[in-house]
């Protein structure tokens, strides 16, 4: 593409300049100051709710560079600068090849999307200049679970599961809306609320037409969960990542639009938090041995939530589903197996599978063609199963368009012929303690019940 060399001519260099912590008696704020030379300034900002005194000044400061340092690489990708300079902070060796891995890996849907032929060796130099962070403290919380929600089904099972567990839960919210504060106000929970800014002036050059695109959000759930959890006085994180997510979105690529919600970043961030933090507290996805098909199943079983979750992207402004986009179409398809047809189309407002128009969404994520679509979906073996499931259960009745297209394909005699595997999945690539495994095995097995 040749915006890209076009732009990192013209802007070689990013710069991570610091940032500041203000403290006051109810809520932490943390303002990061970024620059690309010769384009704009930046200051995007965070609000921690609590007295954040209790936590070690030194712990804090660790926390907060680290979670610009995730920050960065939204305001880095609108030019790609091929030198970041790190003013606040001193990165060694591997600790800049950890961040570099990050990055390549977490925009690898990005450099896809605007065909960018991006190395990843020579497509950053991250150049540090300020002091190392001490990694001596302990965040001191005694217990209790942090777990963030996004409005989702994954999180309302995690939530539901964990109320077999004896300590305090918080959901932790990121930027509030509907369906996150319908789904904690179903599950009684207490929330940490925080806040996050995007500078303006970044959505000012994207209208612009400089570089734009998606970056590893989770890993910003991951870094700013550890600062949350610390003034909550929390000792775990516990995500709802499914085994799902190590899926390549690209057939025999390393594209993942989910890298930051992998089993590898996971497994890479807590080996990090460890080494350059110190904080204590235990960051780990409790869904992480489960299915996408295995969620729906256990979602099927909380009803109070099936009015409430959200996970539409196009519809996160007006909480609801729009009924029309690829993460609509697979959420309806992995719920087919386990929610009555005429009940999901209670919920979505429609029947996406009667509906021509969803015919190449459909084919992206089952398989038949090779791009899956660049949303949080799960694999396309769980996809095809459930839709097998699904049209075994109409029976002898007509079915919609897109089960009847299904039919009449290679897919079908293939899956339909096999065993389902997820009905009795569990991936034991993961990191669960003992007592949050034992948990999540008992529900698979009903022995909470």
């Amino acid at each position: 593409m040749e915006k890209y060399p076009e732009l990192r001519g013209k802007y070689p260099e990013f710069v991570y300049r610091g940032y500041d912590i203000e403290k006051s008696k109810n809520e932490t704020k943390v303002i990061y100051h970024f620059e690309i030379p010769g384009l704009s300034e930046f200051d995007p900002y965070w609000i921690f709710p609590g007295n954040a005194e209790k936590t070690d000044k030194f712990l804090l400061d660790n926390m907060v560079f680290n979670l610009g340092m995730a920050e960065l690489i939204s305001y880095w990708k609108i030019a790609c600068p091929p030198r970041v300079r790190i003013l606040c902070g001193g990165l060694d060796v591997r600790q800049a090849a950890w961040w570099k891995k990050l990055y390549f890996n977490g925009l690898g849907e990005f450099f896809y999307v605007n065909s960018i032929n991006a190395d990843s060796d020579s497509f950053m130099k991250l150049i540090s200049e300020g002091a190392e962070k001490s990694c001596e403290s302990d965040a001191g919380c005694s217990g209790g679970v942090l777990i963030p929600v996004g409005g989702g089904k994954d999180s309302a099972v995690t939530i539901e599961l964990l109320s077999k567990y004896g300590g305090r839960r918080v959901a932790y919210v990121i930027n509030s809306r509907g369906a996150t504060e319908a789904t904690v106000k179903t599950a009684g929970l207490d929330a940490y609320r925080v806040k996050r800014t995007l500078d303006k002036r970044m959505l000012e050059l994207n209208a612009q037409g400089f570089l734009n695109g998606h970056t590893p959000f989770s890993a910003i759930v991951a870094f700013s969960s550890l600062i949350s959890a610390s003034i909550a006085g929390l000792r775990y994180v516990a995500l709802s990542n499914e085994s799902s997510a190590n899926e390549a979105t690209v057939s025999g690529s390393s594209v993942n639009h989910q890298y930051s919600k992998s089993f590898e970043f996971e497994n890479d961030f807590v080996n990090y938090e460890k080494e350059y933090i110190g904080s204590g507290i235990r960051y780990f996805s409790f869904l992480r041995p489960l299915s996408e098909y295995q969620i729906a199943g256990l979602f099927s079983e909380f009803t109070a939530y099936h009015d409430v979750f959200r996970s539409c992207n196009a519809g996160s402004k007006t909480d609801s589903w729009c009924g029309r986009c690829p993460k609509c179409l697979f959420v309806f398809l992995i719920m087919s197996p386990h929610i009555s047809h005429e009940r999901l189309i209670g919920i979505f407002g429609r029947d996406m599978t009667d509906d021509k128009a969803m015919l190449e969404d459909f084919k992206k994520l089952t398989g038949l063609l090779p791009e899956k679509p660049f949303e949080c979906v799960g694999s396309r073996n769980e996809i095809n199963f459930a839709v097998c499931e699904a049209i075994k259960g109409f029976g002898n009745d007509e079915l919609p368009f897109l089960f009847d297209y299904y039919k009449n394909t290679e897919l079908y005699r293939k899956y339909s012929a096999m065993k389902n595997p997820y009905e009795d999945y569990y991936n034991e690539e993961n990191l669960l303690e003992p007592e949050f495994e034992q948990i999540l095995r008992s529900a698979l097995t009903g022995a909470d019940k």
